[in-house]
């Protein structure tokens, strides 16, 4: 992998990772709202 194919990888992962810690906040917040 050459200098501009691992920075696409990262960034890709660094998105994934964004919006596995988004799901993760908002299932968070539903299951504190449940009453309980």
């Amino acid at each position: 992998m050459n200098k501009k194919q691992v920075k696409e990888s990262v960034k890709e992962h660094a998105e994934l990772f964004a919006v596995f810690a988004s799901l993760k906040l908002e299932s968070k917040v539903k299951v504190e709202e449940l009453p309980v």
